[in-house]
């Protein structure tokens, strides 16, 4: 089997998952988007730096890079033609279009009963200030963005105003969530195939209520709840996403809130802190993907 890996480049998740590949005897190779060429007419293809890709048996989508609008449609387009020419691409370009908009995740986990914080998203500065004023305590968050990067908690009216201002100008999307009391700590439960793989704590540091990794953040392994799981398995199949990251919120209160489906999720902290083999865990579902059993060697397979 041949898995084609796109990314933003190389680096330790590439590595990860071609090292997966190879101990299972496949073959894999590491492709940037920005090398796309598609040309259409004919059979078509679709290749980068000349490698092509409509005859990989799968596709790897992994980060893809900023650009401007223009390139990231067109990189996304480019998932969607891969896999209408039959070739499985994890995750789906539809997946990673739901979980990379905070909104429409948000949407889509109330729409299916899951719990998430209240939350308003609109346009109007005069809406978002009222919304900030109404929570008293809110999380003002980027529509697209991870690693905590752009995130404001606000509490103090002024304060609210001057990041409405700020935000007004730059012509952003107020993304506007009532902020949880958790004690500075969440879950990040990772999900492959339908089923958790493991979960981790995550820690805040002294003085910083973002429990990210990235922004100093412990980890440690953590046993999640029966209830907690079947939470996690549900937000990924939301977004119809083959393998997740998702982020709990369990609040001093006793609820538990669904945060965040990553749908490119990293998973080096959840590797360091339980020594499982998440690579390995993906991959094996890419090849259950494309290579299913037969009814016949399954009814072989002892009880």
């Amino acid at each position: 089997m041949h898995i084609v890996i796109l990314s933003a480049g190389t680096g330790w998740y590439t590595d990860d998952l071609c090292r997966a590949v190879a101990e299972r005897n496949h073959t894999a190779l590491v492709l940037p988007y920005e090398g796309l060429v598609a040309r259409t007419g004919g059979a078509g293809s679709l290749s980068s730096h000349n490698a092509a890709i409509l005859g990989a048996d799968a596709v790897l989508a992994r980060v893809i890079p900023d650009g401007s609008l223009e390139q990231i449609i067109f990189r996304v387009d480019a998932l969607h033609w891969i896999e209408e020419r039959g070739v499985p691409v994890i995750n789906s370009p539809r997946a990673i279009e739901r979980s990379v908009d905070k909104f429409y995740t948000t949407a889509l986990l109330q729409e299916a009963g899951l719990p998430t914080p209240e939350t308003v998203v609109c346009e109007g500065a005069a809406d978002a200030l009222a919304a900030m004023r109404a929570m008293r305590d809110a999380i003002v968050k980027p529509l697209f963005g991870s690693l905590g990067h752009g995130m404001v908690r606000v509490s103090d009216p002024e304060l609210a105003l001057r990041v409405v201002r700020t935000l007004e100008q730059m012509r952003a999307v107020f993304y506007v969530q009532r902020a949880v009391n958790h004690g500075g700590r969440d879950i990040r439960a990772f999900v492959v195939g339908g089923r958790v793989l493991g979960a981790i704590e995550r820690l805040a540091p002294a003085g910083e209520w973002r429990s990210n990794v990235s922004r100093g953040g412990s980890v440690r392994p953590f046993q999640l709840p029966a209830a907690w799981e079947e939470l996690a398995v549900r937000a990924a199949a939301v977004v119809g996403a083959d393998y997740a990251g998702v982020d709990l919120i369990p609040s001093m209160d006793g609820e538990v809130f669904v945060i965040e489906v990553n749908g490119i999720p990293g998973w080096r902290g959840l590797r360091r802190a339980t020594g499982l083999d998440v690579a390995g865990a993906i991959v094996d579902h890419v090849i259950r993907r494309v290579q299913p059993a037969s009814p016949s060697s399954a009814e072989s397979r002892p009880a």
